[in-house]
């Protein structure tokens, strides 16, 4: 079975499928912020996407973050430590891309045991 969460016309911001979630690439609300307030932001949006899928970020297994500008890794990595919870630290990739829209600075995208 698989379960749709946020279904828009392109795309699901959720897809459920046996005990696995898949969120696609979230990115900020408000893009005006810097790089570690969109990361808060994402941050917030993932918290929110797994708790409607069933499950939180203890449960995370995968993430890949996307950077406009590798050069803000640190200041991504200050709202992202400060978020994951320890003991429960996903394998995980960050890589410099050119997003979808040039004021967002981070995506964050999550494969979640449920």
């Amino acid at each position: 079975m698989i379960k749709r969460l946020e279904t828009g016309p392109r795309m699901s911001q959720a897809v459920v499928h046996g005990n696995t979630v898949y969120l696609a690439g979230q990115v900020a609300d408000d893009p005006s912020a810097d790089v570690r307030g969109q990361t808060v932001q994402v941050l917030a949006s993932i918290d929110r996407l797994l708790a409607a899928a069933g499950t939180d970020k203890t449960r995370i297994v995968s993430a890949t973050i996307y950077l406009a500008d590798i050069g803000t890794f640190a200041q991504m990595n200050a709202a992202w430590d400060a978020w994951v919870a320890q003991g429960h630290t996903p394998a995980r990739a960050t890589v410099e891309a050119r997003l979808a829209a040039p004021q967002y600075k981070v995506e964050i995208q999550i494969l979640a045991a449920i």
